[in-house]
């Protein structure tokens, strides 16, 4: 049986969508219900939330990068042994990019495709009557969509938690409950978004206050009855062929980006993950067939990783007889050198010519499509990949062959992007599909 399936959308960026998505997993996951999350876009930090707060893996929904049968078949996944199924939405509501694989990107799309009601999150700080008309216009924006109702974040006082519910009652919209202002439920954040579920410091505690402060102003039951299943248009399972039969993947504080619907798609086609820590010193076990670096926070712990002499020794040692991969901090490890925030240079694996810097910021970030240069892992050359970038690194020296030719959502020309250096490659874009 499907599962029912609800999504937490808002009108922009910090309107509260993770307070709200968190609060609610964990609260029904206490009510001893069967929670799977999903988040929609591009994140590795909110899923590691997700399943904290849940206790299952949550998996990524893009419409930009991924086909309506991927699409279908993961929610499947998702939908299996559980008893409702919690999306957070990403950005605004209908925020996304051109050309996409099934739609821009946009919360809406995979709402739309999966026929889940919208839970809108909306922040009224600074509105009172005003929310509704902005409610209004996301409400009727899309007539394909059902929105469920509404719960308003950042309430100041009664009066002001009134007017915004007697102007949302106008609309025919129901309004679950409304979120004061409370500092002390915010998780920490820097400079990619939430600090990362594994160094939240007691983050089971943070999580339960959470769940406390939205079901106390917030119908959690009216919002779970609020969800709706309906029967996915069952496409291909996902088959995402793995690098290599036996795949090295670096896991902890400095390497953490790694989709689960990527691991997942790789066990289902045979292969075996084993995981290795580079900030304990751990080198990617001999018996691999490859080594996959993902990306993460490598600037952050930098100084750490140049004086692992056991993890780059043996990375250089296994790159003498096997692949290895690395996506954007993973590329900038396999280079020469990181600078880190403080301008201190710091030694990495050299396995590529790149110079790195995290003292001098620029963000960049999008979807990109990318084409091999080369006969690779992930393909054979010529073949494209969708996925994104997402990081402040400067590049400071870049210097061989591209690993891929790689263009925005917005362009029509490829450009040469990443390394190449036999067996060794890497870039700083993100494989989604």
């Amino acid at each position: 049986m499907t599962a029912p399936g609800l999504l937490v959308g808002a009108a922009r960026s910090g309107s509260g969508k993770t307070t709200l998505a968190l609060g609610l997993m964990r609260a029904l996951t206490r009510r001893g219900l069967r929670v799977s999350a999903v988040k929609c876009g591009p994140d590795y930090i909110d899923p590691a939330f997700h399943a904290a707060a849940t206790g299952r893996d949550s998996l990524n929904l893009d419409s930009w990068a991924m086909q309506p049968s991927t699409i279908a078949a993961l929610a499947e996944q998702a939908s299996d042994d559980a008893d409702i199924i919690i999306a957070e939405g990403a950005m605004g509501l209908f925020d996304g990019a051109p050309r996409g694989a099934s739609g821009v990107g946009a919360s809406a799309d995979v709402a739309r495709l999966l026929g889940w009601p919208i839970l809108l999150a909306h922040d009224v700080s600074g509105q009172a009557q005003t929310a509704a008309a902005v409610i209004r216009g996301l409400a009727s924006h899309d007539p394909t969509l059902s929105i469920a109702g509404v719960v308003a974040n950042r309430t100041g006082s009664d009066r002001h938690q009134r007017l915004v519910s007697d102007g949302v009652a106008e609309l025919g919209l129901r309004l679950f409950g409304a979120l004061p202002r409370n500092d002390a439920v915010k998780l920490p954040e820097r400079h990619l978004g939430l600090v990362q579920a594994g160094e939240t410091r007691d983050l089971d505690e943070r999580l339960d206050a959470l769940a406390d402060f939205v079901e106390t102003h917030v119908d959690v039951s009216a919002i779970a009855e609020a969800a709706q299943a309906r029967a996915f248009q069952h496409g291909a399972a996902v088959s995402i062929v793995p690098p290599a039969q036996r795949v090295a993947v670096a896991r902890d504080d400095a390497f953490s980006f790694f989709y689960p619907h990527l691991a997942k798609s790789w066990r289902a086609a045979g292969a075996d993950i084993v995981f290795f820590s580079p900030l304990a010193d751990q080198a990617p076990p001999d018996d691999c067939g490859l080594c996959w670096l993902p990306g993460g926070y490598p600037e952050l712990h930098a100084g750490r990783l140049a004086q692992a002499r056991g993890f780059l020794g043996g990375l250089r040692r296994f790159a003498q007889t096997s692949p290895v991969h690395g996506e954007c901090g993973g590329y900038m490890a396999l280079g020469r050198v990181i600078i880190d925030a403080d301008g201190a240079a710091h030694e990495m694996a050299g396995l590529l010519e790149l110079e790195t810097s995290f003292a001098v910021r620029r963000l960049h970030l999008g979807y990109r499509v990318a084409r091999l240069a080369e006969d690779h892992r992930l393909g054979r050359a010529g073949e494209t990949l969708r996925g994104h970038e997402f990081h402040y690194a400067t590049t400071l020296s870049e210097k061989g062959d591209p690993f891929v030719f790689a263009r925005d959502a917005y362009s029509d020309v490829d450009t040469p992007a990443g390394l190449r250096r036999g067996d060794v490659s890497g870039s700083f874009f993100h494989f989604i599909d």
